[in-house]
């Protein structure tokens, strides 16, 4: 049985104090449209070269160091959360745990438990919204008894979006390693995009709750390999849409599957909801600045009318919806938020998604992608994460339909962690061509041509 022990708890404050007329952050009012109160995300990173006892204790000074180094550049994440509009940089520093793991890393890493990984992070799994007072920054760094080494990170969600969040592994790994490219934050997010009041936040909060449903959930990884996803590519190639991306096709087919879960399980096809989460550091022009820090995103949504509706069940007409609504948010769209009409054309966009996907017939399923982000690039000194997770949810509560896509570590294929109802997860699991096109729950030693560490073998 798994066992994860906190043996340290501290805070680990920068290296410099931030100057005093920096200790007001003002946030964005894109940074109130995410509800969740922290992006969890855990590395692995195997004891490749067989470090010893000694040089795993360095690696974990190493690591304090180059955070505390790295907060005084990324100041903002060694505060507080003062209210709903800021954040009190007061360097009180990241919560910062140490734990040992009872097993080897290959032994977890050959049959992942979903539902275990939240003992790698610092703070239990919750949706609820992060309180006044209630740090920005939570780091556990756990060590497994073969001197591989998992870092948890739950980092307030009030300011990170997963591209920012990157930028901060990378500054990180980068300080760590004692790299030259020094990252440098941008937080011009709050002037491009100011905030003046909750306006905002009340609307995207009514949006998101009339999304949330009770249900005995389960999360379960379906791991599309770049055979797969070229098979996808093709056969929307055939139907005259050229050049569909990975994250389309796998989200446009995870939506199809998903569909005709929901199908069999009601015995009738209902209307569907698909929103889909968007960068918009890209989509503007001049593009923002890949450093960018904030919640620089947006929610596209894409409807399917059951049998109204001729794209239902053909997968090429689901991409197309898919790929039409990102189009949508584009510089045009960003100039549109950032003008005066701004909020309003925010509040009416979200209340849009509101009214039609909290009809009770209609089925929502919420996309995110984290793919080329580059988390697998995240390099310490001892080497690359051999897995990136996100983390497994389990049990009757109140939560969503999600899909989070993410890389795999080879970077041509994706990993969906797709979080149901258990009883549309039993039928999605049975779904034929589904199980034909991706692998269920596969270890994280060997996906595709990445095989790292050798597999244990049994007794």
């Amino acid at each position: 049985m798994l066992k994860v022990q906190v043996v340290s708890n501290e805070s680990v404050k920068p290296s410099s104090p931030t100057p005093h007329d920096l200790r007001t952050y003002k946030l964005s009012v894109l940074d109130q449209l995410i509800p969740a109160p922290y992006a969890p995300l855990v590395l692995f990173y195997p004891n490749l070269d067989g470090a010893g006892h000694l040089e795993i204790l360095e690696r974990l000074v190493v690591l304090k160091q180059s955070l505390s180094q790295t907060l005084t550049r990324f100041y903002p994440l060694a505060g507080i959360i003062k209210d709903d509009l800021s954040l009190e940089c007061n360097d009180e520093g990241a919560h910062y745990a140490v734990a040992e793991v009872n097993c080897h890393l290959a032994d977890f890493l050959n049959h992942p438990d979903l539902d275990s990984i939240h003992q790698f992070l610092p703070c239990a799994p919750s949706f609820s919204e992060s309180g006044t007072g209630d740090r920005v920054t939570n780091i556990q760094v756990n060590v497994f008894e073969c001197g591989g080494i998992a870092i948890g990170l739950c980092i307030s969600h009030k300011i990170l979006d997963g591209a920012a969040l990157n930028t901060f592994l990378k500054g990180w790994a980068t300080t760590a390693r004692g790299s030259e490219k020094v990252v440098y934050p941008d937080f011009s997010a709050p002037s491009l995009f100011p905030a003046n009041d909750l306006c905002f936040r009340d609307s995207s909060m009514g949006m998101w709750g009339s999304l949330f449903k009770e249900g005995n959930w389960i999360t379960r990884r379906f791991v599309f390999d770049a055979s797969a996803i070229s098979y996808l590519k093709a056969k929307v190639n055939e139907s005259g849409l050229q050049h569909p991306t990975r994250v389309e096709v796998v989200s446009a087919f995870l939506w199809q599957c998903a569909m005709a879960a929901s199908k069999e399980n009601c015995g009738f096809t209902r209307p569907s909801l698909l929103t889909h989460t968007v960068n918009l550091r890209r989509r503007t022009v001049p593009n923002l600045s890949e450093y960018s820090i904030g919640n620089l995103i947006w929610v596209a949504s894409a409807k399917c009318m059951a049998k109204y509706d001729q794209s239902l069940g053909v997968l090429h007409g689901l991409v197309d919806r898919v790929r039409k609504s990102i189009s949508k948010i584009n510089d045009d769209f960003v100039k549109m938020l950032r003008s005066d009409e701004g909020t309003a054309v925010m509040c009416k966009s979200v209340e849009r998604v509101r009214d039609f996907g909290s009809k009770e017939e209609v089925d929502y399923f919420g996309f995110t992608s984290w793919c080329k982000f580059g988390f697998y690039e995240a390099d310490f000194g001892w080497g690359k994460p051999i897995w990136v997770s996100s983390v497994g949810i389990s049990g009757g509560s109140v939560f969503m339909n999600l899909i989070v896509l993410m890389d795999t570590r080879c970077g041509e294929g994706i990993e969906a962690w797709v979080t149901l109802d258990e009883q549309e997860m039993n039928i999605l699991e049975r779904n034929v061509e589904l199980i034909a096109l991706a692998s269920l729950d596969p270890t994280p030693l060997e996906i595709g041509d990445c095989v790292i560490l050798q597999q244990p073998t049994s007794p």
